[in-house]
């Protein structure tokens, strides 16, 4: 149909739309110096916000690091795990399939403060806690499940025959990976690597306590100036908290709605 690229931008201009108006508000909020009710607009106006933000002495870009090295070591270690889990749960039947499947999900199930009292304590005692490769491995347990998931559901459509066809032209296991099986699932590790940087990055409860203070976060840098009612610094962390998020919805929008390439599609 002719329509349907048409109709397909206008679908991802629309899912752009519905996440970006929702912060119009915080950027107001962000420049406002004084906005009670009932003004539409607030009645002064101040850089104050965006100016410590980008300070040298504040620790926004300090905060930013941590998140951000934390966010996609997660990703690409998540995206290890997941991708021959993913597989073996699609593609393969075994004993004990129903178990697995059970373990993988039982931390998107359980209680967010039970999961990371009961990780805290083993990684005192395994002298993990307070350190960045601890705050990465913590931030596995609630990432993996959903990646997993996501790329088992990929492999569920993937087809074992073009891997077969690769066999017979002579290709070696490591040439069907790299020029057969990664790029059919391309889509799936956009998406699946895409929602393990966001939760990664959104973490807090974990960031909290197996960071012990010691590794500043956007998260926790945000809910300190939350508790405190700096109104307008709470919305410029927000925006600032906010856009690596944007941003990977913005370059991920074809593959969710599917305008990038069908899932299973080899190129």
């Amino acid at each position: 149909m002719r329509n349907k690229p048409y109709t397909l931008r206008l679908t991802q201009l629309a899912i752009i739309i519905g996440v970006l108006a929702p912060l119009l508000p915080l950027v107001v909020w962000s420049f406002a110096h004084r906005w009670f009710f009932p003004d539409l607009l607030p009645s002064e106006w101040s850089w104050r916000a965006w100016q410590y933000i980008f300070a040298p002495s504040s620790r926004v870009g300090t905060a930013l690091l941590y998140s951000g090295a934390t966010a996609l070591a997660v990703m690409v270690i998540s995206l290890l795990i997941g991708i021959p889990a993913g597989r073996a749960l699609a593609l393969h039947n075994f004993r004990g399939k129903t178990a697995v499947t059970f373990l993988i999900l039982a931390p998107a199930i359980m209680p967010v403060i039970a999961v990371v009292m009961g990780i805290h304590v083993a990684f005192i005692r395994l002298g993990l806690a307070d350190s960045l490769p601890g705050l990465i491995l913590s931030h596995l347990i609630p990432v993996t499940p959903y990646v997993v998931l996501i790329l088992a559901s990929v492999f569920a459509n993937y087809n074992l025959d073009y891997e077969g066809q690769a066999r017979t032209l002579g290709a070696r296991p490591y040439q069907i990976i790299l020029h057969v099986m990664l790029p059919a699932i391309k889509p799936g590790i956009i998406v699946g690597g895409m929602f393990a940087f966001i939760i990664s990055w959104s973490q807090y409860l974990f960031n909290l306590l197996i960071g012990g203070g010691k590794i500043l976060t956007m998260p926790v840098l945000l809910f300190t100036f939350a508790s405190s009612g700096d109104n307008a610094m709470t919305a410029a962390l927000s925006l600032v908290f906010i856009a690596p998020a944007v941003l990977f919805l913005i370059v991920t929008a074809g593959y969710l709605t599917g305008t990038a390439g069908a899932l299973g599609r080899v190129r």
